[in-house]
């Protein structure tokens, strides 16, 4: 995408926005800090920021940000130097079921989000629900992050830090509606605490690769291991399987129950090093529309 951008009142502002639509980015299920307002702007805090984000005509509004932060932060975040058109060009091929998914979610962008934060709210993702995880992650944050500021008079807190969440009592991270998740969390923020871990220790990895470095983690199974990749270390082509997943793909590609293990090859031989961008338009376009839904009894 090509970035006409303007600074103005605290605002920057990206005209002849292609391939960005707000609802799409924000309820398409990768994220969980971002709320719709009455007048249909979205508001979050990732990287220690409060930024509101709306759509008017063919511009897109970034409110409380100035050209800096836009450059140094949502540039990479919002994915703007990526060309989606040409992405979807290329799922769409000789592939109806991807042409009527890129239609419906062709407003779609992957956020590029902070490692920490992202694993510990995929772990909280597993067998639970889009609105729980963000009630979690939010009484989470409010509890024992740091207060970053207010934005049209409410507050805004950070993620709270793997040192602080290493600290507390399973029972007060229980406290916070996680569920058996808590020890999951607590043994997870104990390691990153002590070994220090950062971004390069998964992209990187001394031994083995960034999957297995992954799977490591308490609470961290191949779906979760396969959302951090995608959403955080930026590795296209990992394709997370859920149960919603799974029942599209079985829907519309082998029209039988399949092992997610066969799934996950037919993934990658099918889309390649774009399989991750081609789970979220399916994931978008099925689980609005609730097809699949009812293949198969809960």
């Amino acid at each position: 995408m090509k970035l006409n951008l303007l600074e103005m009142d605290n605002k920057v502002i990206l005209e002849g926005a292609v391939d960005f639509e707000p609802k799409h980015v924000f309820e398409c299920g990768q994220c969980f800090r971002w709320d719709q307002a009455r007048d249909g702007s979205y508001t979050g805090v990732a990287y220690n920021r409060i930024l509101n984000v709306k759509k008017e005509d063919n511009k897109i509004v970034f409110d409380n940000t100035n050209l800096k932060d836009f450059q140094n932060i949502w540039t990479e975040y919002f994915d703007l130097s990526t060309n989606y058109t040409d992405i979807k060009s290329r799922l769409i091929k000789e592939d109806p079921v991807m042409m009527e998914a890129t239609e419906f979610g062709g407003g779609i962008r992957i956020l590029r989000q902070e490692l920490w934060e992202t694993i510990v709210s995929f772990i909280i993702s597993a067998n639970n629900n889009i609105p729980r995880i963000k009630k979690i992650v939010n009484l989470l944050s409010e509890r024992y992050g740091d207060l970053i500021g207010t934005y049209e008079g409410k507050k805004y807190y950070s993620f709270p830090r793997p040192e602080v969440l290493a600290k507390l009592t399973k029972e007060e991270v229980m406290d916070c509606n996680t569920g058996y998740r808590a020890a999951y969390i607590i043994g997870t923020a104990q390691e990153f605490a002590e070994r220090n871990l950062q971004m390069e220790d998964f992209l990187n990895p001394k031994e083995g690769d960034y999957h297995k470095k992954l799977l490591e983690l308490k609470g961290v199974g191949p779906k979760v291991a396969n959302c951090i990749a995608f959403f955080s270390l930026g590795k296209l082509e990992a394709f997370p399987i859920d149960v919603w997943v799974k029942r599209l793909m079985e829907h519309f590609y082998f029209k039988i129950e399949t092992p997610g293990g066969e799934i996950q090859r037919f993934a990658k031989e099918k889309f390649g090093q774009h399989a991750g961008y081609a789970q979220q338009y399916l994931f978008y376009y099925g689980r609005e529309l609730g097809i699949g839904k009812g293949d198969k009894k809960e």
